[in-house]
């Protein structure tokens, strides 16, 4: 029997990532150039050792379960060490298939239980962090813990988005309110927890709520024993566009506590056209780049400035990328000029193009959705979105003012 079984939670929406994630689940969204956000939770798996982790997809399941594959780039190939893909149960819409994170694990229940480990990992697919899970599952073995809850610091004007626990000096959680408008504490969940497997399955039938932090948490405070293990690392819930934009452009920073290299992060480089094929970025003669992040295969005759770019990107001669970040096998057109832009994976924007606001910042963002055809001479101001697919040669004019929505969303 192995001792422990992680479980990744890789269903969200991601709403709050806007058109990012309407094709694609939000674990699935790329980031750093040549990674996906699920990446990061699949290599801590992979640097702590555990050899066994299912994950459990739901909506836009495709591009991650592609991405996953049959997980050799993070080890899980072999008689000792595999990754499970558990499909849900289908309901009559994507977002009726799971009601909540408890409802996600009670749904299977029967694979935790067949497995047969003691104590159950479970994690989130959408965060950017670094953690060794074994100093965690130590914490609550060494505490007798019923079920351990990861726990961060955060700034008091955010903890409005999170659960917030109270410890005593022994770490046991005594107090715990969900997304308070007046917090007691600045600890915020994480989303991550360590379960004594027995504990869980009595939880699970005996409360019927459908969220971990709204139900299963609170009344195991009460009645059990419920710790907190304090992070003191690096780690980013990138949920929002914001928070997206600033962990991005944290990669490339000289003082950034986002290593990438030393943080031993693995991705599938035969996916996208065989990323790991692709030649080295191009730069020419008459480019300029600074402080950026530029994969392989990208061609650059222009000038990008503090800016992710992901492999194949094109940026033509004359053209300025500036404070943005583009996906896959995207071209920007001779003499554009880009600034406080998200752009999606196959995007051709024209020449002489003008996209964003210089003095936009990360709040205001214009975004493109993937494959969005933008033509010669089109001007899209701060904080517009471009849905996939739209050609905006259809578009009345060339010009899209402040906060429009552009294009049909996608069912």
């Amino acid at each position: 029997m192995s001792t422990i079984l992680a479980m990744i939670l890789a269903g969200g929406v991601g709403k709050r990532l806007s058109i990012l994630s309407q094709l694609r689940a939000k674990p699935a969204v790329p980031f750093g150039g040549i990674y996906r956000i699920i990446d990061f939770t699949l290599s801590n798996v992979m640097n702590s050792e555990i050899g066994h982790v299912a994950v459990l997809p739901q909506y836009r399941p495709l591009s991650l379960v592609d991405h996953i594959g049959m997980g050799a780039p993070w080890d899980f190939n072999g008689r000792t060490r595999r990754i499970n893909i558990l499909s849900p149960s289908t309901g009559k819409k994507d977002s009726d298939w799971y009601h909540g994170t408890a409802d996600a694990v009670r749904q299977n229940l029967d694979y935790v239980r067949n497995f047969g480990s003691k104590y159950l990992l479970l994690l989130s697919g959408d965060h950017i962090y670094r953690m060794n899970y074994n100093d965690m599952l130590a914490y609550h073995q060494e505490h007798k813990a019923d079920v351990t809850v990861a726990m961060i610091r955060v700034p008091l004007s955010e903890t409005s988005e999170f659960g917030i626990g109270m410890l005593n000096s022994e770490g046991r959680i005594i107090d715990w309110a969900e997304k308070p408008e007046t917090p007691k504490s600045d600890l915020a969940s994480m989303g991550m927890y360590v379960f004594s497997t027995d504990f869980l399955f009595d939880q699970l039938q005996k409360i019927p709520g459908d969220d971990f932090g709204h139900d299963l948490i609170p009344q195991s405070i009460a009645d059990h024993n419920a710790f907190g293990y304090v992070f003191d690392g690096y780690w980013r819930d990138v949920g929002t566009l914001k928070a997206y934009w600033e962990s991005n452009m944290e990669v490339f920073q000289d003082e950034s506590k986002v290593d990438l290299k030393d943080w031993n992060v693995a991705t599938n480089f035969d996916e996208e056209k065989r990323v790991g094929d692709r030649p080295p970025a191009f730069i020419s003669q008459t480019a300029m780049v600074e402080n950026s992040l530029i994969a392989q295969g990208c061609v650059i005759e222009g000038i990008v400035e503090n800016s992710v770019l992901s492999p194949g990107v094109h940026v033509g001669p004359g053209a300025v990328v500036r404070n943005s970040i583009i996906f896959h096998d995207t071209t920007v057109g001779a003499g554009s000029k880009l600034d406080y832009c998200i752009i999606d994976k196959g995007v051709g924007i024209g020449q002489a193009c003008r996209l964003g606001d210089e003095n936009a910042g990360p709040d205001h963002l214009c975004l493109i959705g993937k494959r969005a055809i933008v033509p010669d001479a089109m001007k899209i101001g701060k904080f517009c979105k471009v849905y996939p697919l739209s050609d905006l040669n259809k578009h009345p004019s060339r010009v899209a003012e402040d906060f429009q929505e552009i294009g049909t969303p996608l069912l």
